[in-house]
């Protein structure tokens, strides 16, 4: 009994960790985004997140934001779905060259993701 009260428990501290890397959250939110299921895609970023253009043109602050801003995209479009180029990871920083489709014209844009707390606290996309 307690070797599989161990082993539990060690399971969920590893899920927990994987979950909050800075990859492990740039998937989460690309998988959310590609089952176009709002709600988890928005789980891996902060309350406050901050949205750029690059370099500094702020976009959007918050959740709220995001959500008033990608629901209609997810409920428009049911063939979205964006697609991961290439990844580089530095430290709390994962840059991802994105190619968008499902839209009346691709995008393709560079992502790039700052982590904080376990949470992707800014996203600035460079288009």
């Amino acid at each position: 009994m307690r070797i599989v009260l161990l082993l539990s428990l060690l399971a969920v501290c590893g899920a927990s960790l994987a979950d909050t890397s800075p990859t492990a959250l740039v998937e989460q939110q690309a998988e959310a985004y590609n089952r176009r299921d709002l709600e988890a895609f928005l789980a891996p970023y902060s309350e406050d997140i901050d949205l750029y253009e690059f370099p500094d043109k702020r976009q959007a602050v918050g959740k709220a934001a995001m959500r008033q801003g990608y629901k209609p995209l997810f409920e428009k479009f049911p063939e979205l779905h964006c697609e991961s180029i290439n990844r580089m990871v530095f430290g709390n920083t994962v840059i991802v060259h994105e190619r968008v489709t499902g839209l009346p014209k691709l995008i393709e844009a560079i992502a790039i993701y700052t982590i904080k707390d376990g949470k992707i606290v800014r996203l600035t996309l460079v288009q």
